[in-house]
């Protein structure tokens, strides 16, 4: 599920003026997803509250800790009411910096299992080797996002949503040679290495893909 929020900055001005109300609309979707839900503790700490697959609710001390219990289990019983969810910040000019946390990084960081902020050499090294570079390898990726931006006409190919055939190939393949993972993001929250969090996907697509089977 992808869950996109713009937020624009008008000329003179040093950042965004809807940012916290993005971070909280943000904040409120992360919050509502998933059957485990935070709850703060006096000391700072993060208690999990789940309702179970019997519908009981139960309480976990360390929240964290329940969710990565989870996920390593590869137990769809324990992993069929939790969401992961990952918020991906950008643009220094409404979000200031990964090592500034503002308010509106806060709200996001306090509400997001991974709070991620893509660097602007991140989102630059894409522009020019994928979006503007010359490779034959990255054709189709350039001739979609020409044709879903700046476009006079005709449907989109290149959105969160839809993406070309042949430009999604190029970009899978991309990513999975390149993983410019560490380079190109900081993380905000939690404490942890970004590799992490690729491989807990994986291995919540693996929980899925034999659910999937199993069926």
């Amino acid at each position: 599920m992808l869950e996109c929020k713009r937020v624009g900055v008008e000329e003179g001005q040093k950042k965004g003026p809807q940012t916290i109300e993005k971070a909280k609309q943000g904040a409120y979707v992360a919050r509502s997803v998933s059957g485990l839900q935070r709850i703060p503790l006096k000391d700072g700490s993060v208690a999990a509250l789940v309702e179970e697959a019997d519908g009981t609710l139960s309480t976990h001390d360390d929240y964290y800790g329940f969710l990565q219990d989870a996920i390593d289990s590869g137990d769809l019983q324990a992993l069929q009411n939790v969401i992961l969810t990952v918020g991906v910040v950008s643009n220094h000019g409404n979000w200031f910096t990964a090592e500034e946390h503002n308010k509106e990084m806060r709200v996001l960081a306090q509400s997001y299992d991974w709070l991620l902020f893509l660097t602007d050499s991140g989102l630059a090294e894409f522009i020019v080797d994928v979006l503007q570079g010359e490779q034959e390898h990255f054709e189709a990726t350039r001739r979609a996002f020409v044709a879903s931006f700046g476009r006079l006409g005709g449907a989109t190919q290149f959105t969160k949503v839809i993406i070309d055939k042949a430009a999604d190939q190029e970009l899978t393949d991309y990513f999975a040679s390149e993983q410019p993972w560490s380079r190109w993001f900081n993380v905000i929250t939690p404490d942890e290495p970004i590799q992490k969090l690729r491989d807990d996907l994986l291995q919540l697509k693996s929980v899925h893909d034999q659910a999937w089977e199993a069926t």
